[in-house]
């Protein structure tokens, strides 16, 4: 690589969640939802790609608006927002971007002939009728499509919607709308119309009851994959804050519980029960770069829980096709940790955390009345370049955590760069239960100052934790070890 891969992966300015990575060519493209900072409702802006070659996945070149949300027709005053899509090249070598509008119960569809785009409105996945998909008595919430062209040509779409009971899920059974598990279609040769009718694959979470998806049941986020003869069906449970598994081998049915691939809390890693980060939802799926599978998702920021940034992991898939849930990392694209010498900015931290915890990031303005809990964030409002993202709000007792780093074992000095009106110290270390391996005084500064100390730990790979202690609050731009 050119330089150093970091999740998240994408600049500081950059918001796109739901990330589907497809590899077309020798390119990896990322096709994702695109929220925008501040906003106070998920996916307000066009659609945008970004692409990275396999040789370098530090690489990211920005492609651009590959569809705007007023060129679906019934769309033009572009006050729907265009919730999670994915892309596949059609047997006829023409690229299909598959989406949602939010309040429609129906699949879209627009083509281009590269995986770039222009991209152009096509039409609304069909009965053979031509009554769209999701509008017709019993038909599933098409929500969140995933789509698969299989090797022998045969094309399949993945949707479905299992919340919790409440107001939408009312609203939807009053339309009309199956909510109770993903199902899959499949489609004829022109992409668009439903080939027979619907096959259920994994249960919500009232069908899961007493099944091994109990706990796990299907809340959103279809997205599938073929690794060998095998389907491995991803989708984000009820729990909302991690994506799971079921490995079926025939696309339409028999799908197994498979497990938990990633939580953004790191809940349930290694039997880890506390939340790691502040949760909500998250969205992705796999793929094979190099030989090397990787799970894309994606975090919250700005307090919000629509300010979603993109994320990912390397997986492991033993030989019996299983797949073990991985950890949360700073590092998640790059060829293994980070160098134990360089400038980091704070904001690739994979763990945060108040003094007492954390909670769902959509009820954090109103559950951190006292405001006394980090976030991400960035001045100014939502843009497209010269991003400044960092860590607000940190006051006593509040951590974050960066994993992982090679140590070469050498003493070093350790300077961070905060901005306070307090006296307080950033204490450092490899363990939270055991003494730490630096400390930084840091005292009342007018705009972002550097402060430093000596960094002194063992040779090896470890992580970075950071926790501040002190009067007031403290913001967390960056730090370099040299």
């Amino acid at each position: 690589m050119k330089h150093q891969a970091f999740n998240p992966y994408l600049p500081s300015y950059e918001y796109v969640p739901d990330g589907e990575p497809r590899v077309f060519g020798d390119r990896l493209y990322i096709y994702g939802s695109h929220d925008q900072f501040g906003g106070t409702d998920f996916c307000l802006n066009d659609y945008v790609c970004w692409s990275a070659p396999l040789t370098d996945l530090s690489d990211w070149r920005y492609e651009g608006v590959i569809y705007r949300k007023d060129q679906d027709p019934r769309n033009k005053d572009g006050k729907m927002h265009m919730c999670a899509p994915d892309c596949v090249r059609g047997p006829d070598g023409r690229y299909y971007l598959y989406y949602q509008l939010h309040v429609l119960t129906c699949t879209c569809v627009a083509v281009a002939d590269s995986p770039v785009g222009p991209f152009e409105y096509y039409g609304c996945v069909q009965h053979p009728d031509g009554t769209p998909w999701g509008e017709k008595k019993g038909d599933s919430f098409a929500f969140d499509p995933g789509v698969l062209v299989d090797d022998d040509g045969r094309i399949y779409l993945y949707v479905g919607n299992s919340p919790a009971p409440g107001f939408f899920k009312t609203v939807l059974k009053l339309r009309g709308n199956r909510v109770e598990e993903a199902v899959c279609l499949e489609l004829e040769s022109d992409m668009i119309t439903v080939k027979g009718g619907e096959h259920p694959i994994v249960p919500g979470p009232a069908l899961a009851k007493g099944t091994a998806y109990d706990g796990h049941g299907f809340f959103e986020a279809s997205s599938i994959r073929k690794i060998d003869r095998h389907y491995y069906f991803v989708y984000s449970s009820i729990l909302s804050h991690e994506l799971c598994y079921a490995v079926s081998d025939k696309p339409t049915g028999d799908f197994h519980f498979g497990g938990t691939l990633v939580s953004i809390a790191d809940i349930g890693y290694r039997g880890n029960p506390t939340p790691l980060n502040y949760t909500g939802n998250t969205h992705g799926g796999m793929a094979e770069i190099n030989g090397q599978w990787y799970i894309f998702y994606h975090r919250q920021t700005n307090k919000m829980k629509c300010c979603r940034q993109a994320c990912a992991e390397k997986l492991t898939i033993a030989p019996d096709g299983s797949i073990p849930q991985v950890e949360v990392t700073s590092c998640g694209l790059n060829d293994g940790p980070l160098a134990g010498k360089g400038s980091y900015d704070a904001r690739i931290a994979c763990n945060l955390s108040g003094k007492d915890g954390t909670f769902k990031s959509d009820d954090a303005r109103k559950k951190d009345k006292k405001n006394i809990h980090p976030y991400f964030t960035q001045s100014g409002t939502d843009r497209e370049k010269n991003g400044d993202q960092y860590i607000a709000n940190m006051t006593d007792g509040c951590w974050c955590g960066f994993k992982y780093f090679s140590f070469d074992g050498t003493e070093n000095t350790l300077t961070v760069t905060v901005r306070t009106g307090a006296v307080g110290t950033l204490r450092v270390y490899t363990d939270r239960n055991l003494p730490p391996v630096a400390s930084i005084s840091v005292d009342p500064c007018d705009g972002w100052t550097e402060f430093s100390g000596k960094l002194s730990l063992p040779g090896g790979n470890a992580p970075l934790y950071f926790v501040y202690s002190g009067d007031g609050k403290l913001d967390f731009s960056a730090f370099e070890i040299r």
